[in-house]
Order: C-alpha cells, then sequence, then structure tokens
C-alpha cells in the first residue's frame, strides 16, 4: 500500500527499482483498476525537491483513491475517470485545468475527451477558456448532445446549458506557466525554436479504469502547448489520437507531442494492434512509444489498460507521471526513467 511519502525517504521510494537502458521506458502491472499520467517530458530528480515531489504524489494518489472508491461502490468506469481527472485539473501542478499553460496571447484554452468502451460513446471540448473542468464538459457532450466535438464558444454555450461550473481567467493563473511562456517567447524572439516537450513536462493529465462490469473508459485533459497560437488543437481531444476505449481490447491515454500523435492516431493505433495482430497491451505500447514514435522522432507517452486489468505504462521520454492501482488498493506511483524495472 501506498503511503503519505516523508520528506527524507522521498527519493529512495521513487528511485527504487533498476534501470534497463536508455529511452526504453516501459513497465507493465497486472490486477489493475485504474491507471493514470500527469504528463511526459523532462522530469528529472534535480528539477523537483523532495516537498514538490510529494505534493504531485499527493495529488496522484487522491485521485487513485477516489477512483478506487467509486471501483468499490459499483460505480461505472466512466464515473472512476472523470473524478480522477477532476482532481488532477483542480491541481495547478499539471497542464490541465487549473494549472493549464497559456498561448501566444497570454490566456489558456483548455482541452478535453472521454470515451466509453462498451459502446465507444465519445465526448470532448477543444479551446474552452472559461469551463472550471473540461473533463466534465465533455462527458456532458457525450452523454446529452448528438455531437462529440464541441470547440471553443459553442463549447462553452454549451456547458451553460448544463450548468457546468465556470471559472474566469484569474482562476487559471499559476506563476510557474506565466513564466514559462516568458520563456518560450524570449527564446522565440532571440532565433531560438521552441520545443513542445523541453520546458520541464507537458503535464497534460489522463485516466483510464475498469469497472466491476468489465468496462473500460479513458480520457484526457490537457491546457495544450506552451506558446501556441491560432487555436491550436492537440491530439488530447481528439477520440482515436489521444483517447480510446473498447472493452473488446484496450483503453488509452496518451501524453506528448500532440501533432505527431494525431498523425499517428496513437490510440486507435493501441486498439488495432491488439485486435488486428493480437498483441499483448505491453507489446502494443512498446510498438508504438518505442518504435514507431521514435522513428518519427515523436516524443511522449501512453498510458494503457486492457480488459483483464493488465496495464502499460510506456514513455520514450526521461520520465513520465504515471502512477495505478490494483483490486486490492496498492498503488503504485513512479516519475522518472530510472524507476522502471
Amino acid at each position: 500500500m501506498f503511503h503519505s511519502i516523508n520528506k527524507g525517504l522521498l527519493l529512495s521510494l521513487f528511485v527504487s527499482l533498476v534501470f534497463i537502458g536508455p529511452l526504453k521506458a516501459q513497465e507493465k502491472a497486472t490486477d489493475v483498476v485504474m491507471v493514470l499520467h500527469g504528463g511526459a517530458g523532462t522530469i528529472l530528480p534535480e528539477y523537483m525537491d523532495e516537498k514538490k515531489q510529494a505534493e504531485i504524489a499527493g495529488e496522484l494518489e487522491r485521485a487513485l483513491r477516489t477512483g478506487f472508491k467509486l471501483w468499490q461502490e459499483g460505480y461505472s468506469s466512466l464515473d472512476m475517470v472523470e473524478s480522477a481527472i477532476v482532481i488532477l485539473e483542480n491541481s495547478p501542478d499539471f497542464n490541465a485545468g487549473r494549472g493549464a499553460v497559456f498561448t501566444y496571447d497570454g490566456h489558456n484554452e483548455l482541452d478535453a475527451s472521454i470515451m466509453y468502451g462498451a459502446n465507444q460513446d465519445a465526448g470532448a471540448v477543444a479551446g474552452v477558456t472559461n469551463i472550471k473542468n473540461p473533463i466534465i464538459a465533455a462527458r456532458a457532450v457525450m452523454e446529452n448532445s448528438p455531437h462529440v466535438l464541441l470547440s471553443r464558444e459553442g463549447a462553452e454555450q454549451f456547458a451553460a446549458s448544463q450548468d457546468i461550473e465556470q471559472a474566469d481567467s484569474a482562476y487559471f493563473y499559476t506563476r510557474k506557466s506565466y513564466e514559462a511562456l516568458e520563456r518560450a517567447q524570449a527564446n522565440e524572439k532571440n532565433g531560438g525554436s521552441i520545443n513542445p516537450l523541453s520546458d520541464e513536462k507537458m503535464g497534460t493529465v489522463g485516466a483510464v479504469a475498469l469497472d466491476k462490469g468489465g468496462h473500460l473508459s479513458a480520457g484526457t485533459s490537457t491546457g495544450g502547448m506552451t506558446n501556441k497560437r491560432w487555436g491550436r488543437i492537440g491530439d488530447s481531444p481528439l477520440p482515436g489520437a489521444g483517447t480510446y476505449a473498447n472493452d473488446a481490447t484496450v483503453g488509452v491515454s496518451c501524453t506528448g507531442h500532440g501533432e505527431y500523435f494525431i498523425r499517428q492516431s496513437v490510440a486507435y493505433d493501441m486498439h488495432a494492434l491488439m485486435a488486428y495482430k493480437g498483441l499483448s497491451v505491453d507489446e502494443a505500447a512498446n510498438t508504438i512509444v518505442h518504435h514507431k514514435l521514435k522513428k518519427i522522432d515523436a516524443l511522449g507517452g501512453l498510458i494503457a489498460l486492457d480488459k483483464k486489468g493488465n496495464a502499460a505504462l510506456s514513455f520514450n521520454t526521461v520520465g513520465m507521471y504515471r502512477a495505478y492501482i490494483t483490486k486490492t488498493g496498492e498503488i503504485t506511483i513512479r516519475f522518472f526513467e530510472e524507476e522502471i524495472e
């Protein structure tokens, strides 16, 4: 069982596994009911003191415990995914909801999607600016509209019609995100290129859950890319690219350089490799993250959970915030590549 982390023990708890080689970060687990990610990128111990590590771990733990309680009480995987992502959206530590990064114009544009594996229903919102929890709006689109994806003002109008909680721009302001924008724009002004994974981490959040009825759900929420402009939309609100769920195979949530994940239909590709080639969830994740994506220099990762509770957590960056909980309530939370066994 995962417990609260004492300051002096944090690093040893998080770096307790054996490193297997460069850019081959992949782990698997069994009997899992929920798996989370909080973004992939340049996540290294030297970038976070023990207090910050403990803070982030605490948010991931709270999200897992919330989902697990719902699992115990027989709620659906949709409820588990939505509730867990709400907790992460409410934290300033992730690039989703409250902690969203800033656009070129100095505001926040949020994206989210959710998908139900029993019937492949899906809902999403993109480019919204005043919805406190975009994942709630995404589920409302799925359940209460004839559409899959709503964007910008239209999505905001729909959310208001559903009495979904709004927030003004001040709610989404965090100093770290605004300073990241300033650094990106200074770099751009000086002729540097903008690497979407250069600013320590992406921070996109995602969850995949398996309920007692055997149904999978997946969801993803993000603030997108620092310094993005022209209404840019990444993979997170696109079913099949950043999110996918099918009870016959797998639930998936992705994080990374969205343009590549869109082009490769990464989340759906997990399903296709399992459905048509008979790969396991671990084999499919490895094929995509460490072969297909690496071949095109695409950075990022994914979490995936199959219908039997087998999970894969795979990334080709130096770290990914990741966590899962098993049927017995055992929690695992990891940040760094060196923790892979």
